[in-house]
């Protein structure tokens, strides 16, 4: 089973393609000046994390300020292989229009530990924050805050915002007064506002066109969308601005929505999307999940899944994402568990999920495995319109035109009649379904462990797929092993 999975894991492990680490350790006090382009060279590479602790995350990290709490959060990090933290920063905590010197020494010990860990810091500036008719306000509030950085090689670029509206004219019209601010504040500090992922490519190319007289140097693109398409998604992005580099500020999923080994499986195909697409510098959210009462008041304290997007737990275990995140950072091969292809993980660390479980759920077992101890089962299944019940899973490695697809799988059956295949099904980039392929049924009756195997290539369109073990119309019993996948 271990065997099985390692090898069909082969494929995406060889697209990653991250350098070994290099530390990015610098003090502020340099005899070389950064550049414009030294530091923008740092974003497009940058294994970067976002964070907050998780006692304390937004505005409370800065209010309940605990050194020695970050200090060990930012080792943990860099002992992952990130080299870049993004600290987010808030008007109404900091002092508006005068930041206090109480809250600039703690972002300036902020900075300090970061560097001290070997990591370089992103400024997000106004969050939580619409004061968008104040001009000479939020323009002597960013002067403030950023011009201690202008020369400091540990601070690599600055937010203006984070997910700015660019539907919002009040908004756009401020940004455009606001990047020449900082860029006169620090000429050498790459400047971006992040573009959340509903605002999409759309939005993305509405900012870059409002901008057009003040350009960013770089788009940071929060990515929370259908993991499966990811690689069309961002090479929409990255078309809607083009020629400016994009990376990905955000991404995650929160367990509390799904499970750990989907949270894992998604980031895998995120990093590897991003890889095929070039981009190199994609930043999980977040480092760990938040303890109850840790986010403030606010809109964002009611949405239970805000709690549960961390790559480790409250009590500061790791959850497989985290290993997924360390094995993209450091350039090693992901766990050979990521797409439990084996179904060898433990409950809740597997990202396959059923289909139609209504018309029979597919369950892992144990005493029926053609190798490990599980294997999983359908029984008394039926059909209709939409399909047959089925247990799936979308591959790690993006899909891309003109490759085909390979899937196999073990099957055994007891009594069983009705249609069990290996099944393969494709999706645009906005998840409609394209059509897909089926393996040989697997002979009726009572029988021993069968390989199915199913091929298909591409269609026109597809930007993500989905593996399917399915048995539908069935009055007896199958059991799956020993997944594979493969494209060529």
């Amino acid at each position: 089973m271990r065997k099985a999975a390692v090898l069909a894991l082969g494929l995406a492990t060889t697209l990653l393609t991250a350098s070994p680490l290099v530390d990015s350790r610098a003090t502020a006090a340099t005899t070389t000046a950064p550049t414009l382009a030294g530091r923008l060279a740092s974003v497009k590479t940058a294994k970067q994390i976002n964070y907050y602790p998780s006692a304390n995350g937004w505005t409370r990290m800065w209010t309940s300020f605990d050194a020695a709490t970050i200090n060990a959060d930012l080792a943990k990090a860099r002992a992952m292989g990130a080299d870049s933290v993004r600290a987010i920063i808030f008007p109404s905590v900091f002092g508006y229009p005068t930041p206090k010197p109480e809250y600039t020494s703690k972002l300036a010990q902020f900075v300090t530990m970061a560097g001290t860990n070997g990591l370089t810091v992103k400024l997000t500036l106004f969050d939580w924050w619409n004061g968008y008719t104040d001009i000479a306000g939020s323009s002597a509030w960013a002067k403030a805050i950023v011009s201690p950085y202008r020369d400091d090689k540990r601070v690599i670029s600055i937010g203006l915002q984070n997910e700015l509206d660019p539907a919002d004219p009040a908004a756009v019209a401020w940004a455009k007064k606001l990047v020449p601010v900082l860029r006169a504040a620090a000429p050498a500090v790459p400047v971006t506002i992040a573009m959340s992922g509903a605002a999409g490519s759309a939005g993305m190319a509405k900012i870059k066109t409002a901008l057009a007289a003040t350009p960013l140097d770089y788009y940071d693109y929060h990515f929370y969308g259908n993991s499966e398409n990811a690689l069309a998604l961002i090479r929409q992005a990255q078309a809607a601005v083009a020629p400016a580099p994009v990376v990905l500020g955000e991404t995650g999923v929160s367990t509390q929505a799904t499970s750990e080994g989907e949270q894992a499986a998604y980031l895998a195909r995120v990093f590897q999307a991003a890889a095929v697409a070039g981009v190199r510098s994609v930043a999980p959210w977040t480092l760990y999940d938040f303890r109850s009462g840790a986010i403030p008041t606010s809109a964002v304290a009611k949405i239970p899944s805000q709690y549960a997007f961390g790559l480790h737990r409250t009590d500061g275990t790791a959850k497989p994402a985290a290993a997924v995140v360390k094995a993209a950072w450091t350039g090693t091969a992901y766990p050979s568990s990521v797409l439990d292809l084996g179904f060898e993980n433990a409950a809740g660390q597997t990202p396959w999920s059923t289909y139609l479980p209504e018309l029979g759920a597919a369950t892992k077992v144990q005493g029926a495995a053609r190798t490990g101890k599980w294997s999983v089962r359908l029984t008394n299944t039926g059909k209709n319109s939409s399909g047959s019940p089925s247990y799936r899973v979308a591959p790690v490695v993006p899909v891309e035109a003109g490759k085909t697809w390979r899937a196999e799988a073990y099957a055994r059956g007891t009594a069983a009649t009705g249609a069990t295949q290996v099944a393969l099904s494709w999706f645009d980039v906005n998840g409609r379904w394209l059509g897909g392929a089926s393996s040989a049924t697997l002979p009726a009756g009572t029988t021993g462990w069968t390989k199915l195997t199913v091929s298909s290539k591409a269609p026109t369109g597809a930007a993500g797929l989905q593996v399917h073990l399915k048995s539908g119309d069935n009055k007896g019993t199958v059991w799956f092993d020993d997944v594979t996948m493969s494209a060529s």
